[in-house]
């Protein structure tokens, strides 16, 4: 912290600095910027965060933040509703969005089992998932999680809590990305593209 720095900006930054991918010297800078710029950008920001805080609520279908509940893509009645899509945290919707690919709909886990950070099946929407297979026209889930040992462990457990029902559950596959050098990729990305292949 900065030590000639006043009570309100020690604060500024304190906070910032628990944002993720933000260490103190970033959010040193970052509050130093935000001060810069308090037209442009403190002011601004400052209304926009009071204005999510007041208005973006957590969807009661699939969890996902939105200023309206059910949310827009649990509104959408386009979409398909055989298909769940089920991912970690909103950002990963969110890129799954972006791609276009996916027209069905999602479930916000909240995180991932992790016995190391007491991370239990309570402490996520697992319950409200086996919930929701069971109670609709769900013919496929997809696991949409982390290459991860988290990710892993999550997926095995979901695999198990709805083995009693109808769907089909399927994983994204993993491999080598589009433009990817396998010189660059790592050895597990490797092995798990091997596993994946397919007659071209």
């Amino acid at each position: 912290m900065a030590a000639s720095a006043g009570p309100e900006i020690e604060r500024l930054i304190s906070l910032l600095a628990k944002l993720p991918g933000l260490g103190p010297r970033s959010a040193r800078r970052a509050a130093l910027q935000l001060l810069k710029k308090r037209d442009q950008l403190l002011v601004p920001l400052a209304a926009a965060m009071s204005d999510a805080a007041e208005k973006v609520v957590a969807c009661s279908v699939c969890g996902t933040p939105d200023t309206r509940d059910p949310c827009a893509i649990c509104s959408d009645t386009a979409r398909d509703d055989g298909l769940i899509c089920v991912v970690e945290e909103a950002g990963a919707l969110w890129a799954m969005e972006r791609s276009g690919a996916f027209r069905g709909r999602y479930h916000v886990l909240g995180g991932l089992l992790s016995a190391l950070d007491g991370v239990g099946p309570d402490q996520l929407r697992i319950a409200e998932l086996v919930g929701r297979v069971k109670g609709t026209s769900a013919r496929e889930v997809v696991l949409a999680l982390p290459a991860t040992v988290d990710g892993q462990t999550t997926a095995h457990y979901l695999v198990e809590r709805l083995a009693g029902t109808d769907v089909e559950i399927t994983s994204l596959a993993r491999g080598v990305p589009v433009g990817g050098d396998l010189d660059w990729l790592d050895d597990g990305t490797i092995v798990q593209a091997l596993r994946a292949r397919r007659p071209t």
